[in-house]
């Protein structure tokens, strides 16, 4: 199954006027590879291995980086006679198409925009290319073929740290509950999509907002609500979490580890 990732955002919320504060969000480093390498593995984990990466701002980081792959950053090799044999191998069995999808489009525009190299693909995965998860996506789609939905999303409990306040007419506060303790679900993501989902994204669209927000009111979209670990990496604190998280084996989104 293709699996679309949106990588072409500008992630200003992640940049910096520190050297190398021109990278793009995906290829911010979380331990000794970028962001989009980990969720790139997260799906060849579950056997999808062929991406579709639709570029915009920052594409030639992205372009440098799979042109000089360097296998040997994460994974064992023996050294001998001056030749480097592989232990193991990340990215062998992959095909990466890189498409150029404009620097300001929005991510229906940009998927919109790679829908030629999905012909012949009813079913196909989509992601924002910064978020980390453990969740099973077998379950997720499997239940998407049985539910014969137009769209999936999967929804996750905010994360945030801010508290729900009731407040009474007279101003007197009757309760404080963080917002996750409360029954609310946001948008984690994570996306299986027919070629319907097409038809309901008009020029310069949304994906959420147009196609997911129509196919919902026609009773077409699917929610797979996930309680396990999901953590985005919208900030530089939250890549840095997740970078140290990664220095300590505390990782529990690398599934492929677990084999």
């Amino acid at each position: 199954m293709k699996v679309v990732l949106f990588c072409g955002g500008r992630g200003t919320r992640m940049r910096s006027d520190l050297p190398g504060g021109d990278i793009p969000k995906p290829m911010q480093l979380v331990g000794p590879r970028p962001l989009l390498w980990h969720v790139m593995r997260y799906y060849a984990h579950f056997g999808h291995r062929d991406f579709i990466l639709c570029l915009g701002y920052g594409a030639q980081h992205i372009k440098s980086f799979f042109l000089n792959y360097q296998e040997t950053a994460s994974n064992d090799f023996v050294l001998r006679n001056g030749r480097v044999d592989l232990l193991s191998t990340d990215i062998s069995d992959w095909s990466v198409s890189l498409v150029d999808t404009g620097v300001d489009a929005p991510i229906g525009e940009r998927l919109r925009r790679v829908r030629p190299y999905l012909e012949g693909d009813e079913i196909f995965l989509a992601n924002y290319a910064d978020v980390l998860t453990d969740a099973p996506l077998s379950d997720i789609v499997e239940r998407f073929r049985a539910a014969d939905a137009g769209a999936s999303m999967m929804v996750v409990p905010p994360s945030n740290t801010f508290h729900c306040v009731d407040v009474g007419e007279d101003g007197r506060v009757g309760s404080i509950t963080p917002v996750s303790d409360m029954p609310l679900w946001v948008n984690g993501g994570f996306f299986v999509l027919r070629q319907e989902v097409f038809d309901h994204i008009p020029v310069n669209g949304d994906l959420v907002a147009d196609g997911c927000a129509e196919l919902a009111k026609r009773g077409r979209l699917l929610a797979y609500p996930h309680r396990g670990y999901w953590r985005p990496s919208d900030t530089v604190n939250q890549r840095l979490e997740l970078d140290q998280a990664w220095a300590r084996d505390d990782r529990p989104w690398a599934l492929w580890e677990q084999v």
